[in-house]
């Protein structure tokens, strides 16, 4: 299901015919480093994990993580959207692209869409966003967004340490 359009993208749900796409963006070694490994090892595992996931979560929750697909070709470039863990107070926006695409504005400009969405849309009145603190492109993507830094943390579940920021989306 479509959720957003921007100039480039078009923003939909995820679904399990995403399986392979989803597989070789989990394992590749840039999502491994700085956002760790999700323990998928088949494309039948990516499949459960996709349906288990986000597919669960917009379900449940009427959010989740898009496939984020250039309009020119359909080509599955990575994902954004938003993210509720139990571990954060408030939805967090989430995104990865495949390496391939790195630097061409693709990630800034579904982030900034799904940023719009999560306020004029869903009216959420806070939104999150967490990184690797290694990883300068995220960090610098969201203090583009907006996003200020609150504090560092080891996150469960696997203990990484963790960058936190925040935003108020809708007045007070």
């Amino acid at each position: 299901m479509k959720i957003l359009d921007t100039e480039r993208l078009t923003l939909r749900t995820i679904s399990a015919d995403d399986a392979a796409f989803y597989y070789e963006l989990v394992n590749d070694p840039t999502w491994l480093e700085h956002i760790g490994d999700k323990g998928i090892r088949s494309i039948e595992g990516a499949r459960t994990a996709i349906l288990e996931g986000p597919c669960a979560m917009q379900q449940k929750l009427g959010h989740s993580l898009y496939v984020m697909e250039r309009k020119s070709d359909g080509a599955p470039l990575g994902l954004c959207g938003l993210i509720k863990r139990d571990t954060l107070p408030a939805v967090d926006i989430g995104y990865a692209i495949r390496p391939a695409y790195f630097g061409q504005g693709y990630t800034y400009e579904a982030a900034a869409a799904v940023v719009a969405y999560a306020r004029d849309t869903l009216g959420l009145p806070r939104l999150m966003g967490i990184t690797n603190p290694a990883n300068l492109n995220s960090i610098n993507l969201l203090a583009k967004l907006g996003l200020r830094f609150v504090e560092h943390k080891i996150m469960p579940p696997d203990g990484r340490p963790t960058n936190i920021y925040s935003m108020e989306l809708l007045q007070r």
